[in-house]
């Protein structure tokens, strides 16, 4: 939090230095002894400008959660809190300008907040980057004591465990259902059954205990629960069966003291698909003009390495269950489905699709294509089209079935060219991540989400995670 408090107060007087070096008028209002070049700056100038606006952003921060540990590392809150930190500090200076007649210069003080929101959200994504980096190794993360029956706990662990930038760490598990529950079952952390509960998580060194699905339901002791721990600085978290549902969706409704979580209907369709919409067409439009000298080059070099088609076309299932023609740049010999029979018996894939790190189906032209994801780039095409989203669960071969059960879920919305999946592993994802993060999509869009996956696709693209 120091380190955090440190970063804001840099941005903010980072931000008034900018006003003050680009403008040449920042010190409008505060000049004493004649004006002009003549003119000498008021001391309270500086007092204001690196004094009190900067601890006015962080007072601001603070009052808007901006500094609460569970919002840092993950999630957006923490920038909405920087935003909606920004519009106030915005008032407050309107406010107190217009009580005191003061002559400020418009365009510096537009500068200074609107750079001061710049640069605070530049150093908290890079402090956001450095904790989430030392959360993967372990430190400055939460000890997490899991409440609940075997099966409740290992589904919440396994969860928070996928995120290990959450900063939660699994240390033990307490089974309400007694010791035998866990008879002969492999679990990642050690069981306790039978002790008491507060005592357990002091001695383990818990600071966060979770009570996971219907451990929670027991008359009064979630209450009696919350009593033990108060000045014990143990957290306390529900963790309900809901773990695939996005906070959005679930909203608190209390009656008569009863909280009731209320899971509204998964928003596909009104005007935020229009402008998801509208976006892709405009996004793939400009990328497929901008992108054209790439694509030449491209087909130029896959000819030049034997005489096949430039474009791969494959039938692909999307929304609704329509099939359309997923468009690619080829990356194969032409005889690769001839040969992909010959293979099968080395799929590295547990589901539908097939895998193989060193596919020798795969061109050298269209190896390099792969890892850099340059093959996907023809999609634009079918974005174009409608038949495709720049962001949406991975499209599936239309030949491998009906997609029955919860995989059919997937097709109420189109396919993207990149989605969760590719932002979380890709190929190195097992078939039942991939269609949980495909439903997870599905149930919890919004265009925020698509933002976040789009910016993440860079990055994951950078680093070339999972692509072959």
């Amino acid at each position: 939090m120091i380190v955090l408090f440190g970063v804001d107060m840099l941005a903010a007087i980072a931000a008034s230095m900018t006003a003050v070096i680009t403008t040449g008028t920042a010190a409008t209002g505060f000049t004493e002894f004649g004006r002009g070049i003549h003119a000498e700056v008021d001391t309270t100038f500086y007092v204001i400008a690196y004094g009190l606006l900067p601890l006015t952003w962080v007072l601001t921060l603070w009052g808007n959660g901006g500094y609460d540990r569970r919002y840092l590392g993950v999630g957006t809150d923490e920038f909405k809190r920087v935003v909606r930190s920004a519009v106030i500090v915005v008032s407050i200076v309107s406010f107190l300008a217009l009580m005191f007649k003061t002559d400020l210069s418009r365009l510096a003080v537009a500068i200074a907040l609107g750079s001061a929101l710049l640069y605070l959200v530049i150093g908290r994504f890079t402090a956001r980057r450095v904790l989430q980096s030392l959360r993967r190794h372990q430190h400055f993360v939460h000890h997490l004591l899991l409440v609940g029956t075997l099966n409740e706990a290992l589904e919440v662990g396994t969860a928070v465990s996928r995120v290990p930038q959450a900063g939660f760490l699994p240390i033990g598990i307490y089974l309400t259902e007694g010791p035998s529950a866990a008879r002969g079952v492999d679990t990642p952390v050690p069981v306790y059954s039978g002790t008491d509960l507060v005592q357990l998580a002091e001695t383990l060194g818990a600071d966060t205990i979770a009570v996971c699905g219907s451990a929670s339901n027991e008359q009064g002791g979630l209450r009696r629960l919350a009593w033990q721990l108060e000045g014990t600085g143990i957290d306390l978290v529900v963790a309900p069966q809901l773990t695939d549902i996005a906070g959005p969706r679930v909203h608190i409704r209390p009656v008569e003291g009863v909280p009731l979580l209320h899971v509204e209907e998964p928003t596909l369709s009104g005007i935020g698909w229009v402008i998801k919409n509208a976006l892709d067409k405009m996004a793939a439009f400009l990328g497929l003009l901008i992108l054209s000298p790439l694509f030449i080059a491209i087909a130029i070099w896959i000819k030049s390495k034997d005489k096949g088609p430039v474009f791969f076309r494959q039938p692909r299932v999307g929304m609704e269950g329509k099939t359309f023609h997923c468009w690619k740049f080829r990356s194969m010999y032409v005889d690769a489905e001839d040969r992909l029979a010959l293979l099968m018996d080395q799929n590295e894939s547990d589901g539908l699709l097939f895998k193989m790190k060193d596919d020798p189906r795969i061109t050298p032209a269209g190896r390099f294509l792969r890892r850099t994801s340059l093959d996907e780039l023809p999609q634009l095409i079918n974005v174009l089209r409608g038949e495709m989203s720049l962001v949406g669960p991975r499209p599936l071969v239309a030949e491998n079935g009906d997609f029955l059960g919860d995989v059919r879920r997937r097709l109420l919305v189109r396919p993207g060219i990149t989605g969760l999946w590719q932002v979380s592993g890709r190929s190195d994802l097992s078939w039942d991540d991939a269609v949980r993060l495909d439903l997870y999509y599905v149930d919890n869009w919004s265009l925020t989400t698509d933002l976040q996956i789009l910016f993440r696709t860079v990055l994951v693209v950078l680093q070339r995670k999972g692509a072959y």
